[in-house]
């Protein structure tokens, strides 16, 4: 396999990625939507973190957002396949264990990586490029790719470090933008999955980055709590109780107004 991705044309290298980058989004995305809006809660299995509504047409805006980061992410396939043909990095066989190995090791750097450029885009120069994706303060799985396009480019570069620095194998690199879109379309889904299990765990990270929207600040991690923990960015559990209380009784109040406006019509 290793042979034959470098083997390909860079048109190849492009078209493979645009159609595997927005197949993902979709399959993880879908599946996630389905579950979360009516499997587990038929079966009684989790809570909604964020009950208030989504705005008006934010799915709209979140996919046409979407699909300029899938472009940027397919078309971006041309920078690995670019340092291979280079010599610059070089794909390994590698056992089933080493496999897994490298897999852990890039999980790892997958959260640093995130966290780093999630903090730059939370500074005064760069957080622009960061509001679009804030847009979403109630999150949906289609939220996940919803970027700036610079923004898209920062999260998006993550292989090419490890690729320079070690030979992995390319499977160990296929698995980072599973896993990657995997997490954040459970990050981003608006539901307690383990509703048991304490803030800090790793189960708990779509209620760790529903504060993160609901709050702007805090909660920089993607899927693990080291990076924040080192950082002291860590958002209490109750961060955003009061201010979703607060909107959920405005809202309740304007509808009780115009239902009494109705009946008095």
């Amino acid at each position: 396999m290793a042979q034959a991705f470098a083997a390909l044309s860079a048109v190849e290298v492009m078209a493979y990625g645009l159609l595997f980058f927005g197949g993902i989004y979709l399959v993880f995305g879908l599946a996630t939507w389905t579950l979360t809006r009516h499997v587990l809660p038929a079966l009684g299995i989790g809570r909604v973190l964020d009950p208030r509504a989504l705005q008006p047409g934010q799915l709209r805006r979140e996919l046409q957002q979407s699909g300029v980061s899938i472009l940027i992410f397919g078309l971006g396939m041309i920078f690995p396949w670019g340092l291979l043909q280079l010599g610059w990095a070089q794909l390994a066989e590698r056992t089933p264990g080493q496999v897994a190995l490298e897999i852990l090791a890039l999980v790892i750097w997958n959260d640093v990586h995130f966290y780093i450029n999630h903090r730059l885009l939370h500074t005064r120069p760069l957080r622009r490029f960061h509001l679009p994706h804030h847009r979403s303060v109630v999150t949906t799985p289609f939220s996940t790719y919803s970027f700036h396009p610079i923004e898209a480019l920062m999260l998006g570069n993550v292989i090419l470090l490890p690729m320079v620095v070690h030979d992995f194998s390319f499977w160990s690199l296929l698995s980072v933008p599973i896993f990657s879109l995997f997490f954040n379309c459970i990050g981003h889904a608006n539901y307690d999955f383990f509703t048991r299990v304490s803030p800090m765990h790793w189960f708990a990270a779509s209620r760790r980055h529903h504060l993160h929207h609901a709050c702007y600040q805090g909660n920089y991690g993607f899927q693990f709590t080291f990076m924040d923990r080192l950082f002291r960015s860590v958002l209490p559990p109750d961060a955003a109780a009061a201010q979703i209380q607060q909107q959920s009784q405005a809202r309740a109040r304007r509808d009780a107004g115009s239902q009494a406006g109705g009946h008095a019509g």
